[in-house]
């Protein structure tokens, strides 16, 4: 509860010193942190998206050669108990 209500403080405090100097130092420093983090930030989860991507295509090319070869199986078993008969 406590962490609550001082991330709540903080956030205001935060909010207040944005607001009451909008032309000053603290509006352009957030702005360049901002312009700083963001880009790195998009090219990560962009890497991170292209391998979650590529495990995803690999996943479904196996999971197409297990149903083939489980089709394959029922088949031959298919064809065998029908020889067997």
């Amino acid at each position: 509860m406590l962490a609550i209500l001082f991330g709540l403080i903080a956030m205001a405090g935060c909010v207040v010193l944005l607001v009451l100097n909008p032309g000053g130092g603290w509006w352009q420093a957030f702005k360049d942190v901002v312009q700083g983090t963001i880009p790195p930030f998009l090219f990560f989860v962009g890497l991170i998206s292209i391998f979650i991507g590529i495990g995803n295509i690999k996943d479904k090319v196996a999971e197409k050669r297990e149903r083939e070869e489980e089709e394959k199986e029922m088949k031959e078993a298919a064809a065998k108990e029908t020889k067997e008969d």
